[in-house]
């Protein structure tokens, strides 16, 4: 279902450049600003199994993205400077904001020199686990087992099986049935699942996010740079709407305590893990709102609007990802066309 969802919004992106949409739709669906939202960002590497290869794009590409939003007359702004327009309208230029999601290493080496280069500030949003090195970036250790072995056992809801895993074809296929599964199911089959996949593979789980993520210092000689905002991506990027109040809270308010922390200051912007509708909802909307974030922001789709005032907490952004790395689409995602399609021309979605 997702893949044909994908299909179908890229699908509707071409239709609408191809007749020029954003040109003559987009001074009634534009809105006030975007923010962007990217994971990797780091060379294209061949590979024929890659299934988390969307959450990628080249630092040429990047680069492309911010010319043409500054061709377009467009401000780049930091998350403090969207939260001032949106609370305070009186500034009417458009604006956009870029932020990372997991804090990887490759973030630094290749995506900072082009925020740099063009003076633009961003945001990294970062799991305070993943940063101190015992985190588990499940969706990764996934891909990992997959590609080490020939098969695997797996118990899905509660349905033991054995997948063949012999050939890229087999091996795409088997991630995208475990997937589905540790999505569908709790927190604690998934954390289960994970750790007996890669014992099956022979690797520790931690140690992929210990080879891709920032380290303590790392990221402290990023957040140096007056253009970067660090951001809170709770304790250890667990999906808040698997979890109990107290744990979701829990996860929040650690992942944010151990940053201030060990940084030296206040962090005042959260995204959602994963964040789309199935991860966060009107209970976790309200709980991060409570905590006194100034911003937090999903993975819905979504440019923003002035109602986004009142909806702080549930920001929608727009995905940089491997499935649009195009240039004709920039212009259309500035426009806002595609989304309010998308989203039957709601402007705020906090269900």
């Amino acid at each position: 279902m997702q893949d044909f969802q994908l299909a179908v919004f890229r699908g509707m992106l071409d239709v609408l450049h191809g007749i020029g949409a954003h040109r003559w739709m987009g001074r009634a669906t534009r809105g006030r600003g975007a923010i962007f939202m990217l994971h990797h960002v780091r060379p294209a590497k061949p590979d024929a199994f890659a299934p988390n290869r969307f959450l990628e794009v080249t630092p040429e590409f990047l680069d492309r993205v911010i010319h043409h939003v500054k061709e377009a007359g467009v401000d780049l702004v930091s998350l403090d400077e969207v939260h001032h327009r949106l609370v305070e309208p009186g500034c009417a230029r458009p604006f956009a904001a870029f932020t990372l999601d997991d804090g990887y290493i490759d973030n630094a080496v290749y995506a900072a020199p082009v925020f740099r280069r063009h003076d633009c500030p961003y945001t990294i949003y970062v799991p305070s686990d993943f940063v101190g090195g015992n985190g588990v970036l499940w969706w990764l250790v996934l891909e990992e087992a997959v590609r080490r072995v020939d098969s695997l056992r797996v118990s899905l809801q509660g349905r033991p099986e054995t997948l063949e895993t012999t050939t890229a074809a087999a091996k795409a296929e088997a991630f995208a049935r475990i997937y589905a599964g540790l999505r569908e199911g709790s927190d604690a089959a998934m954390q289960a699942t994970i750790r007996s996949l890669a014992a099956q593979a022979g690797f520790e789980p931690e140690a992929i996010g210990r080879s891709l993520c920032l380290d303590w210092d790392g990221l402290s000689a990023l957040a140096a740079d007056p253009l970067v905002t660090i951001g809170s991506h709770t304790r250890s990027h667990r999906i808040l709407a698997k979890l109990d109040s107290e744990t979701a809270r829990a996860e929040i308010l650690e992942g944010r305590a151990v940053l201030e922390e060990r940084l030296g200051r206040k962090v005042e912007h959260f995204a959602y893990p994963v964040g789309d509708h199935s991860s966060a909802g009107p209970r976790d909307f309200a709980m991060v709102r409570e905590l006194g974030f100034k911003t937090a922001v999903t993975t819905r789709r979504g440019v923003l609007h002035s109602q986004h005032a009142a909806h702080l907490e549930a920001l929608p952004r727009v995905s940089l990802n491997g499935h649009f790395q195009a240039d004709r689409y920039v212009g259309l995602f500035l426009s806002g066309v595609p989304f309010a399609l998308f989203n039957g021309f709601r402007k705020v979605d906090v269900r």
